[in-house]
C-alpha cells in the first residue's frame, strides 16, 4: 500500500475492499458504519453465525485510521464508529496516540487488541467479542468502556490511567494463561470503576489501584476454581465507597445505586473464591448488603488492617472459610447476627470499632458468642474493645457483663489453684462487676452467725469488766477483718463454736479480699 498526501486529503488508497472503503468514508463523515443484518442470532458478535468477508474489515486498516487516517470532511470530526463490523487478524496500536473518537458495538475481533502504552481521548468497546485485551500503562483522558464485552483470554489493565470511568458492566471475562481475569495492578481511574454484574472466571487482581470516587460491583459474580482468590485487591484506594451489593435485573439493567422497585428481582454479589482487601483505604463504607461468599476450606474474606468509616457487614454467613478484620479500623460497624460465621472462623485481633449498629436482633448475648467466635484461645482485647464501645454509648451496665465475661473466659485459662479462686471471686462479687452481691453474701453471713451464735457458750475473758453479750456485734465483728468492734476478744469459745467463728473470720476475709479485687478493678476502668 502507498501513503501520500493524497489519502491525507481523503484519497481512497487502491487496495481497500468495498467494506474497507465504506467505513474510510464514515470516518471522514464522522458517522455510524452499521453493517448490522437485522437477523438477532446473526449479529449476536458472540453467537455462532459467521460473518462474511462483506461484514470484515482488516485490523491494520482501522489502525491506519485511528493513527494516521485522513482529514475529516468540512464541517465534520473525524471518528471511528463500528457497528456489527468483523476486524481481522492483531489489532495492534501499541505506544500509539489516537486522537479520534472510537466507539465499537457488537463487533468481533478476530485475534487479541493491543493497546499497551496506547493514549486516547476515550475508548468504548461495547457489546464486542474480543479473544484478550491487552492494555497496560494504556492512558485514557476521557472514558474507557467494555460493557457486556466478552473478553476469551483475560485483560491486563495494568498500570494503565484512566481519566474518568473505567465500565465493566456485565462483562464476561475469563481467565488468561496465568489464571487471571483482569489484570489491573496499579491502576488508576479519575472517578468511577463500575463492574456491576461482571462474571469474572479467574482472578480480579487490583492490587494497590486507585479510584477516585466509588468502585461498584454490584450483581457481579466472581469465581475461581483454579486457585486461592476471586478478588485480589491489597492496598485498593477508593475515595468514597466499594459496592459489594446487588443489582435490579430488569430493562434497563438498575445499576449505580439505583434502589429497586418493589417487585423487582435482583442478583446479589457473588463470589466463589477468596478475597482479599488487605490494606485498603476507603473514604465512606465497604457495603457488604447481601453479599453471598461461597468459600471453601482455607479460603478467607481478609479486611487484614483496612480502614474506613463505615463498615456495612450484612452479607450471608459464609458456609466455610474465615472472615480476617484483624488491625482493622473503622468507625461505624452495622451488622447483623445472620452474617458472621462461627467459632474458629472469625479472627478480628485488634480489631477497632467506635460505634455498633445492628441491624437485626443482636442482643449482647450475641454480642458475646460474636466476641467468643473470634477468640478460640483466650484474648482480652476484642472483650475489651467490646465493653469500652458499650460505655461510650451509655450502656455500662453491658459493659459490666462484657468485662465479667472477659474474666470467666480468662479463668479457663489457669491453673487448678487459680481458677478455684476465680470461681470464689465469681460467686461472691461477680470479680467486681456485680458489687451489691458482696452486702448480699454479707447480709446472708452475718444473720445467719448472729443465729447461731445467740445459742453458744461464751464466758467473758475478763470477769470484771466485759461488755454485755450480743451475739449480732459479736458476728460482725468476726465477719469484718481490720475493723474491731470490742465484741472478739471479749468472750471465750470452745469446742465446735471455736471452729464456727474461725469459719466465719476466713469467710469475712474472702469476701474482703474479693470486694477489694473488684473495687481495684472497678478503679483502673475508670
Amino acid at each position: 500500500m502507498t501513503e501520500g498526501a493524497g489519502f491525507r486529503a481523503g484519497d481512497l488508497p487502491d487496495d481497500l475492499t468495498a467494506t474497507e472503503a465504506g467505513m474510510w468514508q464514515a470516518f471522514r463523515n464522522g458517522s455510524v458504519y452499521d453493517l448490522r443484518s437485522g437477523d438477532a442470532d446473526v449479529d449476536d458478535p458472540h453467537g455462532d453465525r459467521p460473518w462474511g468477508p462483506e461484514r470484515s474489515v482488516r485490523a491494520r486498516i482501522v489502525a491506519w485510521l485511528l493513527l494516521d487516517g485522513p482529514r475529516a470532511l468540512a464541517g465534520r470530526v473525524s471518528s471511528l464508529k463500528l457497528t456489527g463490523v468483523r476486524i481481522t487478524d492483531t489489532l495492534d496500536l501499541a505506544g500509539g496516540t489516537i486522537v479520534p473518537f472510537v466507539e465499537l458495538k457488537g463487533c468481533r475481533f478476530e485475534n487479541e487488541v493491543l493497546l499497551p502504552e496506547a493514549r486516547f481521548t476515550t475508548l468504548r468497546l461495547v457489546n464486542c467479542s474480543v479473544p484478550r485485551l491487552e492494555a497496560a500503562r494504556v492512558h485514557t483522558e476521557g472514558d474507557l468502556h467494555l460493557p457486556r464485552c466478552r473478553f476469551e483470554g483475560g485483560v491486563r489493565l495494568t498500570d494503565a490511567h484512566i481519566g474518568t470511568d473505567l465500565l465493566l458492566n456485565q462483562a464476561v471475562v475469563q481467565r488468561d494463561r496465568r489464571g487471571r481475569s483482569i489484570t489491573a495492578d496499579g491502576l488508576s481511574v479519575g472517578q468511577d470503576l463500575q463492574a456491576e454484574m461482571l462474571e469474572s472466571y479467574g482472578e480480579l487482581s487490583l492490587r494497590s489501584a486507585t479510584v477516585g470516587v466509588s468502585l461498584s460491583l454490584r450483581g457481579a459474580r466472581l469465581a475461581n476454581p483454579y486457585s486461592r482468590l476471586a478478588l485480589n485487591a491489597p492496598q485498593l484506594t477508593v475515595e468514597r465507597t466499594l459496592y459489594l451489593t446487588p443489582a435490579g435485573v430488569g430493562n434497563p439493567l438498575l445499576t449505580s445505586g439505583t434502589t429497586p422497585a418493589r417487585g423487582t428481582r435482583v442478583q446479589p454479589f457473588e463470589c466463589r473464591g477468596g478475597i482479599r482487601l488487605d490494606d485498603g483505604r476507603f473514604g465512606d463504607a465497604v457495603d457488604l448488603d447481601r453479599a453471598r461468599f461461597l468459600l471453601d476450606e482455607g479460603h478467607e474474606l481478609s479486611l487484614l488492617r483496612v480502614q474506613t468509616p463505615e463498615l456495612r457487614f450484612l452479607g450471608e454467613r459464609p458456609g466455610r472459610g474465615k472472615v480476617v478484620l484483624s488491625g482493622a479500623r473503622i468507625v461505624n460497624l452495622v451488622d447483623r447476627w445472620a452474617g458472621w460465621p462461627g467459632p474458629g472462623d472469625l479472627h478480628m485481633g485488634g480489631f477497632a470499632y467506635e460505634n455498633l449498629v445492628p441491624q437485626d436482633a443482636f442482643p449482647l448475648a450475641r454480642r458475646l458468642e460474636w466476641v467468643a467466635a473470634a477468640t478460640a484461645e483466650y484474648n482480652p482485647e476484642p472483650y475489651e474493645r467490646l465493653a469500652a464501645v458499650l460505655r461510650n454509648s451509655g450502656e455500662d451496665e453491658d459493659a459490666r457483663e462484657v468485662l465479667l465475661a472477659k474474666q470467666r473466659r480468662r479463668r479457663e485459662t489457669l491453673p487448678p489453684a487459680a481458677k478455684l479462686w476465680g470461681y470464689v471471686q465469681d460467686w461472691t462479687v461477680a470479680y467486681g462487676y456485680r458489687p451489691g452481691r458482696a452486702a448480699v453474701w454479707m447480709a446472708v453471713l452475718w444473720a445467719a452467725a448472729s443465729l447461731a451464735f445467740s445459742h453458744a457458750s461464751h464466758p467473758p475473758v475478763n470477769k470484771d469488766g466485759h461488755p454485755t453479750w450480743n451475739p449480732s456485734l459479736f458476728a460482725l465483728d468476726l465477719l469484718l477483718p481490720v475493723i474491731d468492734l470490742g465484741q472478739a476478744g471479749q468472750w471465750q469459745l470452745s469446742g465446735a463454736w471455736q471452729w464456727a467463728s474461725a469459719v466465719v473470720i476466713l469467710l469475712g476475709w474472702i469476701l474482703a479480699t474479693t470486694v477489694a479485687a473488684g473495687a481495684t478493678r472497678l478503679l483502673r476502668r475508670g
